[in-house]
């Protein structure tokens, strides 16, 4: 209910006597409670205050009923005073009425609701800017089985997980007790960018819930808004409180100030809606995709009027009083770069601070800070992600701020994806495998983007780096072309969706039986689950008990015990779902007895069922065949069997003779090719002989087809072609089925669903570059073949575009040097080699100039006719063929151009040039000139000697060579080129220096204290270089140890001090040159001997201080949320003597030697680096220290969050 506080009687009838649209007029926005009803205001001494908030009792921004107007006069106001002393308070404002239902009816028929996952939600929030606003969300765990996922946005689309730790924070508890969690988000230091629409997302495993809210951010109060109603006064001062009357007039005066000084307010308001380095990157943008990228990042969902306001901003250049040269609005660099970032400052004395994220940055390996001139220089060195933030560079009172970007390197495919052939109602799964762990993968097929709010069917799924693409219940909508998209590549396949065909493995066989025998009719089909019935004559067959129907596996069977005459007839099976049939006829064999005598020839009574006169019997290879004779005679005949020309009498195994009475039967239990063959009875008995030929003819699949092979390719094509198998399996062959699929891959793809008649096929819609295998299968009426062998790996490629940029380089009497870039295309095949051909002008006769491919881009044409004009083409050759050639545009005169000779002489030979004694010289030096010029080399006016001095000269340069320097060898060399009467010469000065001699004279001139005077003279050799220094050496008499005790010194003399009294000295001087020192010292001839004196030490009394202390923590673990994927650290500091052990705890368990993580101490600082976070690595952190005083313990929470 909303309060309302009565004014006193007084104050009530000056209320009153006020038209109430005035009172309200003269009231500023901070007074109005129709405004915002947020605010409870003091109205004098009588007025006690009116409140205005959301309830059940009245609307918002009601104050009370509204009274009516009466006449301002004051003698009436006295008149009425005190009766409107007498009269009641204003009754409290009538609720708003609420819509009555009769009972039992109501509003809508509504569909119930799943309850919602919300048992608190928050609603509006108002703070203040610079404040701090904390949100809370109730959510009923009793409806879920384990922890929910949760997750807070501003606006449609920034999650502000990305946030977290800067100003946006997050808890979670959980009572146990009533089962409900409580998720927290906490702002800190609200800005006005602050407001707007929030939304909270939570996903469990069985349901969802969302709820949204909003924040208001107003700005700070001041105090001239808290003290306005100071205006709002009484004109009698020492009345009565009851007594005097409201100022308005100057209430009004100060509205009309505070108005002009809300215009300028509100000016100042939208400029500072953004935090200033908002507007800072926004003002150095210069791309217009970049506004929208900084508005999405930083939650501006009013982009226009941000656009707006900045076009009124970049009209006012505010030229800096600190900075001449400004950083970028942003900066971007690979992962483990480096990265420098430049200002420019206009006084070179002022102090200059750099800050990462609001923390000032100090110099280190990391951080290195550069002064030259009046730049400033911030290198970052070894970019990872933790430096992906916002900088800030600083003097005195002005800053800049600019942002760097951390690029991670291009997320490459591993494992491309397979092609696929599926059925109609399959489960499909493209899987394809990527060089990073939880790396951003797109799916598309046919160049449209596949997401979940597309098409609920797909189903994405990523394991490790491993990532799949799942449709449940495939249909033929789904074939297309697959593509999986990364940051660094992509990979294709086909998916092929077919309704399924059901294959006949084995069909039913026509029966012959006799009376109270049983007949089984057999057939296989292809797949497991498929269901049939039975007809007979087109009735449906039902089980009986004679009759018996069983379907196991790919199996049907119907048996029928004691067959009778009627149960002949035409017996069909018919898979349920497929237009297929199969179908039999059961032949009854009815035996009539006549009466014979008693001597009876034998006769055989065979029933060949219209066949012909060969009794031709053909089965299918692995079926049954029983051969069932009935055979009378008096007396009973023997029998036998002859296979072609051998008698055969096994009675058991896979073929046998079985005899009955009064027949004789010849059964193969699963034939074989083998069995083909001609059969022969034989009835023999007293009274005479009888005999019958079968034949049995096994027809079976056919063998694979031969030499499969590819004979050409094409860029996405490819010709097939196969010979015909050997054996045709006893039926002529129909057609041909083709499949073929990636090298490496395990899928077979089906090319072709109708069989094809002819042995070429050309196979299309290939990837060029990816290797492929293809292979065939033979058909005839029987089935389907095994598989032929697969072809060699083959790719489709195409041939080259033609090579480009075809210049001459060189042209002679004989040869023209040709030079040329690679193709623009050189397709999946690369490029073998090129060829290079010539032709006489007005000719189309080409010349191959080379029989053997040419890797690099240049060759010289050798053999040419002088004085001839030439052109000159190039073909570019890989394994698809020849690429169109490239011709040289103008025909080329053979004829060579004379040119002068020039010696380039090197930089560095322009100088002596100085060599130790022992090492190589190796000068080369390279020339010009045409024809090939005449090279000669003198040292000192002489000519060289060949035993020492090596020269060889080639068309554009001539080497001088020495395996081992001498001294002999320094001089001065000279090297002329010449051409017929035109010369070049050049001069080289070469010295070669060794280690000098020792110094000679080294004597000690003079003694005194502990100083000792010691003089030489230079060495007699300084080996051909200048002495750079002495190094001096001193050593006691009694030890002989030498130490140094001067080096580089370069006089002939010097000062030993801070000798020991006492002893007595030697010296030895070393000379040194380029080459080092030399090998052997110059030793003093004589010696310094350092007098003693008396001296007497008094050691100091004095008591160390014990600096032991047990270790302490000094500052702790915090509790940290990271993202999978970005390495993080933990840090703490600890002090403690002597310097404790430190160990490092996860979850209470010692963290030894794991990669993952790594340990550092930097002055009791203790540093936990984890390499690329898990969710397995989330837990409980602690950290130990530990010496022999005690122990210090300090813990934290380690959340590791996946982006989604």
């Amino acid at each position: 209910m909303r309060r309302i506080l009565a004014p006193s009687p007084g104050i009530r009838q000056q209320m009153a006597e006020v038209p109430w649209n005035y009172q309200l007029a003269g009231l500023p926005r901070a007074l109005d409670p129709g405004a915002d009803g947020r605010r409870d205001v003091a109205l004098g001494s009588g007025f006690t205050g009116f409140s205005a908030g959301s309830g059940e009792g009245g609307a918002q921004g009601t104050v009370g009923p509204r009274p009516a107007p009466l006449a301002a006069e004051k003698k009436e106001k006295k008149k009425e005073e005190k009766k409107e002393e007498k009269r009641e308070a204003p009754e409290p404002p009538k609720e708003a009425p609420v819509e009555q239902h009769p009972e039992g009816a109501k509003p809508q028929d509504k569909p119930e609701e799943p309850p919602s996952l919300f048992l608190q939600k928050p609603g509006h929030v108002l703070v203040e800017c610079g404040k701090e606003v904390a949100v809370q969300v109730h959510v009923d765990g009793s409806q879920l089985s384990a922890r929910p996922g949760v997750k807070w946005f501003k606006g449609k689309w920034l999650e502000l997980g990305i946030k977290s730790g800067l100003r946006f924070q997050f808890k979670e508890t959980f009572d146990k007790e009533k089962k409900v969690y409580v998720f927290e988000l906490h702002v800190g230091k609200v800005v006005i960018g602050d407001r707007g629409d929030y939304r909270c997302e939570v996903t469990g495993k069985e349901k969802s819930d969302i709820c949204t809210f909003n924040i208001d951010v107003e700005a700070p109060r001041t105090e001239e808004s808290e003290n306005v109603l100071q205006a709002f006064k009484r004109t009698g001062e020492g009345k009565d409180n009851v007594a005097g009357e409201l100022d308005f007039s100057g209430l009004l005066k100060k509205r009309e100030v505070q108005g002009e000084e809300k215009k300028k307010k509100k000016k100042d308001d939208e400029e500072d809606a953004f935090p200033p380095e908002i507007w800072e990157l926004l003002k150095g943008v210069t791309k217009k995709s970049e506004y929208e990228r900084i508005a999405f990042q930083y939650g501006i969902t009013d982009l226009r009027g941000m656009l707006k306001r900045l076009k009124k901003a970049k009209v006012e250049v505010k030229k800096s009083a600190a900075f001449t040269r400004k950083l970028d609005p942003a900066y971007q660099v690979d992962k483990g770069n480096k990265v420098k970032m430049v200002v420019e400052i206009s006084d070179p004395d002022l102090p200059i601070k750099w800050y990462k994220n609001g923390q000032e940055l100090k110099p280190s390996a990391k951080y290195l800070f550069e002064n030259v001139g009046k730049k400033r220089i911030l290198t970052i060195n070894k970019c990872t992600l933790a430096d992906d933030a916002a900088y800030e560079c600083a003097v005195a009172d002005e800053k800049l701020f600019t942002e760097l970007f951390v690029k991670e390197p291009p997320v490459v495919i591993t494992k491309a994806l397979d092609d696929q052939q599926m059925f109609v109602g399959d489960r499909v799964e493209l899987q394809v495998e990527v060089s990073e762990e939880g790396a951003q993968v797109m799916w598309m097929k046919d160049g449209v983007e596949l997401t979940r709010d597309t098409a609920f069917k797909y189903r994405f799924k990523k394991d490790g780096k491993k990532h799949y693409l799942i449709i449940n219940d495939a249909t033929k909508e789904d074939t297309g072309l697959y593509k999986v998209m990364t940051n660094g590549g992509q990979s294709e396949g086909e998916l092929v969706v077919e309704d399924k065909q059901l294959e006949v493995l084995q069909d039913i066989a026509d029966l012959t039986v006799k009376a109270a025998e049983q007949a089984e009719f057999k057939c296989e089909v292809s797949d497991e689950k498929v269901t049939g019935k039975w007809y007979k004559n087109g009735v449906e067959v039902r089980p009986s008990k004679r009759i018996h129907i069983t379907h196991k596996g790919r199996f049907h069977k119907l048996e029928i015990d004691d067959v009778r005459p009627e149960d002949e007839a035409d017996y069909t099976f018919v898979p349920d779902g497929f237009a297929l049939s199969l179908s039999a006829k059961l032949n009854f064999l009815e035996i009539k007895v006549e009466y014979v005598p008693k001597q009876e020839p034998p006769k055989i009574h065979l029933d060949c069922s219209g066949k012909a006169a060969e009794n031709t019997i053909i089965v299918v290879a692995g079926n049954k065949v029983r051969l069932d004779v009935p055979i009378t005679g008096e007396p009973a005949p023997t029998v036998s069997w002859m296979k072609g020309d051998k008698l055969f009498t096994d009675t058991e195994g896979r073929a046998r003779i079985e005899v009955h009475p009064d027949e004789s039967s010849f059964v193969i239990d699963s034939a074989e090719r083998s069995d083909e063959d001609t059969y022969c009875i034989t009835v023999t008995n007293p009274v005479g002989q009888d005999s019958a030929i079968l034949h049995i003819k096994v027809v079976d699949v056919p063998d694979p087809p031969e030499a499969v092979r590819i004979t050409s390719v094409g860029e996405d094509w490819a010709i097939l072609v196969w010979d015909p198998p050997k054996y045709d399996g006893g039926n002529p062959i129909t057609g041909y089925l083709m499949e073929r699929k990636k090298k490496g891959s395990m899928r077979w793809m089906k090319l072709n669903f109708e069989v094809f008649g002819d042995t070429t096929y050309e196979s299309t819609r290939m990837i060029e570059g990816v290797l492929y295998e293809m292979r065939v299968f033979a058909v005839n009426a029987i089935g389907v073949s095994q598989p032929s062998q697969n072809t060699k790996p083959f790719m489709p490629i195409a041939p080259t575009s033609e090579p480009t940029h075809l210049t001459l380089e060189d042209v002679t009497d004989t040869t023209a040097t040709i030079k040329w870039r690679p193709p623009d295309r050189l397709g999946a095949g690369g490029i073998d080699g090129y060829l290079i051909q010539y032709c006489l002008e007005g000719s189309d006769e080409w010349v191959p100039a080379n029989t053997e491919l040419v890797e690099r881009c240049g060759f010289t044409v050798k053999g040419l006719p002088t004085g001839q004009r030439l052109l000159f083409r190039v073909i570019g050759v890989n394994i698809a063929g020849h690429s169109a050639p490239a011709t040289m545009g103008q025909p080329v005169t053979i004829r060579e151009i004379v040119e002068q000779p020039k010696i380039r002489l090197p930089r560095q030979l322009r100088q002596t040039f100085v060599k130790k004694v022992g090492e190589q010289v190796n000068l080369l030096i390279p020339f010009q000139g045409k024809p090939r010029p005449k090279v000669t080399w003198t040292k000192d006016g002489h000519p060289l000697d060949p035993k020492e001095i090596s020269v060889r000269t080639s068309d554009l340069d001539t080497i001088l060579f020495i395996r081992s320097a001498a001294r002999h060898h320094s001089g001065q060399y000279q090297l002329s080129v010449q051409i017929e009467n035109m010369e070049d010469q050049a001069t080289i000065q070469i010295r070669i220096v060794e280690k000098p001699g020792p110094p000679v004279s080294v004597q000690v001139k003079e003694v005194w204290g502990f100083n000792v005077l010691l003089e030489w003279q230079p060495p007699k050799d300084d080996g051909n270089s200048e002495i750079t220094g002495y190094t001096i050496q001193k050593a006691d008499k009694k030890t002989m140890e030498w130490f140094t005790v001067y080096e580089h010194n370069r006089l002939t003399r010097c000062t030993i001090s801070d000798l020991v009294m006492g002893n007595e000295y030697s010296f030895r001087v070393y000379s040194q040159n380029i080459c080092g020192l030399s090998e052997v010292p110059g030793v003093s001839k004589n010696t310094a001997l350092i007098q003693k004196t008396g001296i007497i030490f008094k050691p100091l009394d004095y008591q160390e201080h014990d600096f032991r202390m047990a270790p302490r923590v000094l500052t702790p673990l915090i509790d940290r949320t990271v993202v999978a994927g970005y390495s993080t650290a933990l840090n703490c500091a600890v002090r403690g003597h002597p310097k404790p052990k430190v160990i490092w705890m996860k979850n209470h368990v010692e963290i030894r030697e794991d990669p993952k993580f790594l340990m550092k101490n930097s002055q009791g600082v203790l540093t936990l680096h984890i390499r690329k976070p898990s969710p397995f690595d989330a837990g409980t952190y602690s950290c130990l220290a530990a010496n022999e005083l005690g122990e210090a313990l300090t813990e934290c929470k380690l959340d590791v969050r996946v982006p989604q």
